[in-house]
């Protein structure tokens, strides 16, 4: 065999060949006719066969390089004439350049989660310390990823949203649907701090509040189970700002998950249909969050908090608007472009941070 340690530990191509026996094992399900008459089951291993199909593709890729370099050693080694060594050690030189850039796009692979590769994500923002400045920021962070949606082609859906009289909010529920959603929204749950003269401060002294900030994937019905019998759903009036009633019918709900105490309130819209509808995809989203965290602590019980955990209590970034600076306290970065980044430019702040969690996880592959 070559040299593949350059580029793959055993323990990684171990791993490579196990996903590849396992998809060749769900290709011959999904010919199951039994499998065929349960569209759920099917869909799901359908999915399961997407995520693992284009590891396989770089994998069988990787080995059919790995295959030429022995050949073009081969000819070095032997007695042919000079001019075929010459393009044997072009060759070679060539597949070790593709095998580099194909076990860099395989250890990429392998730190994805399903997860990242979910194009749709409800993000809740919600005041933290700082009475009405906070409320007020929770909404400017709402606006700011509504505008960094825009400039992504991503579509915005409320959800739920208690706002305040003077503008602020008191919780903003919403969906971001579109292309790698999840994948860079994941960094930023937690919590936000800014620094300002709010605008309820007549002495102009500089205040510090902050918003918590919480991403999930939102996943399908196929993908977790939510049994009926373990929903409780009630209902009640929905209010407005400082708790007026503004609709005389009980189209608000409060849906309950009996197994993991979980509960989830909408009341956005008039409808009580449209309210339970919303409140099922938050109720499935933050039940799967919760079974995924679970797994991730059985895994590995003494990880280390790395970037994109969603640890709401976690200060991750602080706005100071004094100075024109935003600094990520995961990767320590500034930036002294806070007007831009409050009007959506978020992504030279995600990018650096995707790019310092996918160096961090291949370091520890």
């Amino acid at each position: 065999m070559t040299s593949e340690s350059t580029f793959l530990s055993s323990h990684l191509l171990q791993k490579l060949v196990e996903m590849a026996e396992e998809h060749e094992r769900l290709t011959e399900k999904s010919s199951d006719l039994e499998l065929m008459k349960n569209p759920t089951q099917m869909t799901k291993l359908l999915r399961e066969l997407g995520a693992l199909g284009k590891t396989v593709d770089l994998y069988n890729e990787y080995k059919s390089l790995e295959e030429t370099e022995a050949e073009a050693r081969q000819i070095l080694e032997s007695g042919e004439e000079d001019d075929l060594k010459a393009l044997a050690q072009e060759e070679l030189e060539e597949c070790a350049l593709k095998r580099e850039k194909c076990s860099l796009a395989l250890k990429e692979q392998l730190i994805s989660t399903p997860e990242d590769n979910t194009h749709k994500a409800i993000v809740e923002v919600r005041p933290g310390t700082g009475g009405d400045e906070a409320g007020l920021f929770a909404a400017d962070l709402y606006r700011m990823y509504e505008k960094y949606a825009e400039i992504r082609g991503w579509s915005v859906e409320i959800m739920d949203s208690h706002p305040t009289e003077i503008g602020g909010f008191k919780e903003m529920i919403f969906s971001i649907s579109g292309q790698d959603v999840f994948r860079f929204m994941k960094y930023e749950s937690g919590t936000h701090r800014v620094q300002r003269v709010p605008k309820t401060e007549t002495s102009g002294r500089i205040h510090t509040s902050a918003a918590t900030v919480a991403v999930l994937p939102e996943v399908e019905a196929v993908e977790i189970d939510i049994k009926t019998s373990d929903l409780r759903v009630d209902t009640f009036r929905s209010s407005g700002p400082g708790g007026q009633s503004v609709n005389k019918t009980s189209s608000a709900v409060r849906m309950t998950h009996i197994p993991t105490g979980i509960v989830v309130s909408m009341q956005d819209e008039k409808s009580q249909h449209k309210n339970r509808a919303k409140a099922l995809r938050l109720m499935r989203s933050r039940v799967y969050a919760k079974f995924t965290e679970e797994e991730r602590e059985k895994r590995d019980s003494t990880r280390r908090n790395q970037i994109g955990t969603g640890d709401r209590s976690q200060r991750i970034r602080t706005y100071n608007f004094p100075q024109n600076r935003v600094t990520d306290h995961r990767i320590g970065l500034t930036l002294h472009s806070l007007g831009g980044i409050m009007e959506g430019d978020l992504d030279e702040l995600l990018m650096a941070l995707d790019e310092a969690n996918k160096e961090e996880l291949i370091k520890q592959l």
